[in-house]
């Protein structure tokens, strides 16, 4: 927590006045502003989610490989060390 919580909320207060006032004068409404939030987040998860869906059928066949071998080469690590 900041030293100071007064003065902190002071100065948010303060700029959250100044930028309202300015966003006013572009008639930015916070309806339409939270609205737009909204559908930032929605479409930052259909990125994150298409991705994924493209990402796991090369995940898949990759560990199909990658993994036996790491096993076989897990297993002499631990053979020579006996």
């Amino acid at each position: 927590m900041p030293r100071n919580l007064g003065s902190t909320l002071l100065r948010l207060f303060i700029l959250s006045l100044i930028i309202g006032l300015a966003l006013s004068v572009f008639d930015i409404r916070p309806e339409s502003l939270l609205g737009a939030v909204g559908g930032t987040v929605e479409s930052i998860f259909n990125v994150i989610a298409d991705a994924v869906e493209w990402a796991v059928p090369f995940v898949l066949i990759g560990a199909v490989v990658v993994i036996p071998i790491w096993l076989i080469l897990a297993a002499i690590r631990i053979a020579r060390r006996r």
